[in-house]
């Protein structure tokens, strides 16, 4: 359900009862009924009549739509579009419940609503975002953020860190296995080997070393040299300036880059509303939309939930070519 206070309550009360999600699967809501209650009427969407309460500890799967109810703050009690430690604590046991019950197989996937990462920290847990979150939890060595559209895909080689400490957080071997984790989920989605690019670090991918320290020699290319070696299409380093021009993206299936607003701006601003985002690398498939808890428009019945629908389909799609490999 995501942080209770934003609007992924408002997104689950629409998942809920939406015709083209209920044809897709049986959605379970891990959140609270009672939010989920209040919200139906805020926003003036009814909850289905044929709603199930399930304990999460059924070896049977509901037969439709329902709701695991964890522990979280009373819901009279939650101020939409407030940062507090309360909601930070119960988003995160809602994701903590969701991922063991993934990991037993009493559920498929985990299509995740957006939680506020101030909630998080004031509730001390120690994550910075959803993706670290699913890796450590689900012990998984190594994981990326991949975001996905119709336009464009991109990967991260670092996410949540501030830009000074990303030179410090790139490797060769981290680089390398975002390239594997990106071709092989591509060959996957698509059927057919992935053909990749990656971006460099610098401005103009550092112009032979006029820009920046060298990353691009010491870390990327030796990574696009090992990628190759394996049998893998890739490009690169690209000028990061020229990576997402319309030919390039009609070059390449995907995109890998070295940091989280090197992909998120341009996926953003070419797919915002029906983005996926995909956290790579996990034993689980697990999706997520691609935008925040937007407070400014929380439980007021305006969220658009055409992501969060896309996430719920691709789940289901990364599931059947999951059972496909199998």
């Amino acid at each position: 359900m995501g942080d209770p206070a934003g609007v992924g309550p408002e997104l689950c009360v629409r998942a809920l009862s939406s015709p083209d999600v209920l044809r897709l699967c049986h959605p379970v809501v891990f959140g609270q009924l009672d939010v989920l209650k209040r919200v139906s009427q805020a926003i003036a969407v009814s909850l289905p009549a044929e709603l199930q309460l399930w304990d999460g500890a059924s070896a049977t799967k509901p037969s439709g739509p329902a709701v695991m109810n964890c522990p979280g703050p009373a819901a009279e009690t939650i101020i939409p579009g407030k940062v507090s430690a309360a909601c930070g604590a119960a988003g995160f046991t809602f994701i903590k419940t969701a991922i063991e019950s993934a990991l037993a197989g009493r559920i498929d996937a985990v299509a995740t609503a957006p939680i506020n990462k101030e909630s998080l920290r004031l509730a001390n847990v120690q994550f910075p975002g959803h993706t670290e979150i699913f890796t450590a939890l689900t012990g998984s060595k190594r994981t990326c953020m991949m975001l996905r559209s119709d336009v464009l895909t991109v990967s991260m080689v670092t996410t949540h860190i501030g830009y000074a400490e990303v030179p410090q957080r790139i490797s060769t071997q981290r680089i390398v296995d975002v390239i594997e984790l990106t071709a092989d989920a591509l060959a996957t989605m698509n059927g057919r080997p992935a053909r990749l690019a990656i971006c460099g670090l610098n401005p103009h991918a550092g112009e032979h070393g006029l820009f920046g320290n060298r990353e691009e020699e010491e870390f990327v290319e030796p990574a696009v040299a090992q990628a190759r070696a394996k049998g893998i299409a890739i490009e690169g380093p690209l000028p990061p300036d020229t990576a997402f021009t319309t030919a390039s993206r009609k070059r390449f299936d995907g995109v890998v880059c070295l940091y989280h607003d090197q992909g998120h701006i341009p996926f953003k601003m070419l797919a915002f509303d029906d983005g996926v985002n995909i956290t790579l690398g996990l034993p689980i498939v697990r999706t997520s939309v691609d935008h925040g808890t937007a407070f400014d428009i929380a439980w007021k019945g305006v969220a658009n939930p055409t992501s969060f629908y896309k996430s719920i389909e691709f789940a289901v799609h990364l599931c059947a070519a999951r059972r496909g490999k199998e």
